[in-house]
């Protein structure tokens, strides 16, 4: 009898078995679910890990790199003591631009330039060196003496000449006051203090300026000016003016107070939005700083 109650038919006995293996699955799945949940959390946690400890080893590599000082472009050896002077950039060589300042590398590339190019004709053709920066060009173009016509068989001529001239020069007494917005290289040296060079280089930075407009200004050649300002008046009235509603790219490059991208901003402005009538206009582009606005005033017109 009790047979006939343990007896499946061949279809019973699967059923049965699906249903064991329902219930076995049912109670195995939340352990099943909970090893692997901590096996993946291990995982992560181990991935958190390792990006710490490597973030870390980045900052302590960050930390202990050397830090870029701040400083002039001039890329030069903390040995080569840098001296600005008068030089010819058709005729300098290069232990003469390297203590200007500049990078073997850039020395290299004004010889190619002059091997290549020919002269420089204009200090402002100085502009078209390889890597050379508007920082570079700004310093070094008051110190830029293009010598024309120049000819080995007349060096002996003119070094005596300016010999015998500076020997024979005499110099004003103190108390004697010149304009310094029309006096020639001539007269300059004059002034105790002031020789060839210096003369012709405040001629130079007065012609790029359009003439100067306070005595301090021959700072920005380097020159000391409290020094100088008893002997100088200055005429404002002699100063020229450039109309920013009509000169062209050039014009601009030549005053010392215009770099490219102020410049590039000028004429995009005229394109675009008409003339300019002040240089508030000009304020709200970050090519222009305060100093910037405040130092040109005096030199620009609009008409």
């Amino acid at each position: 009898m009790w047979k006939d109650f343990l007896y499946y038919t061949k279809t019973e006995r699967q059923g049965i078995i699906v249903l064991v293996v329902l219930i076995l699955g049912v109670y195995a799945a939340p352990k099943l679910f909970s090893f692997f949940k901590h096996a993946e959390d291990t995982d992560c946690k181990e991935n958190e890990k390792f990006d710490k400890e490597y973030n870390d080893f980045i900052s302590v590599l960050r930390e202990t790199k050397p830090h870029q000082k701040s400083g002039p472009s001039f890329q030069s050896s903390p040995q080569r003591e840098i001296k600005l002077a008068i030089f010819d950039p058709n005729t300098a060589d290069s232990t003469t631009l390297l203590s200007l300042g500049l990078p073997s590398r850039m020395v290299k590339n004004i010889l190619h330039y002059r091997n290549k190019q020919g002269k420089f004709r204009y200090p402002e053709d100085f502009r078209k060196i390889y890597g050379l920066t508007e920082e570079q060009y700004r310093t070094l173009y008051p110190y830029i003496q293009i010598t024309k016509d120049f000819s080995s068989k007349d060096t002996v001529r003119l070094l005596t000449a300016q010999s015998v001239q500076r020997d024979t020069l005499m110099k004003y007494l103190p108390g004697t006051i010149i304009s310094l917005n029309s006096a020639d290289t001539t007269e300059l040296k004059k002034i105790p203090g002031i020789g060839s060079s210096i003369a012709r280089m405040m001629v130079n930075y007065r012609e790029r300026l359009g003439g100067f407009f306070r005595i301090e200004q021959l700072q920005e050649i380097h020159l000391k000016a409290e020094k100088l300002r008893p002997w100088f008046s200055i005429d404002i009235q002699q100063t020229r003016r450039i109309n920013l509603n009509k000169a062209g790219m050039e014009r601009m490059l030549h005053h010392p107070y215009i770099n490219y991208y102020q410049a590039k901003v000028i004429i995009e402005y005229r394109k675009k939005k008409g003339s300019l009538k002040s240089l508030k206009q000009l304020s709200l582009y970050e090519e222009f700083t305060p100093i910037d606005l405040e130092r040109l005033e005096p030199y620009i017109c609009y008409n």
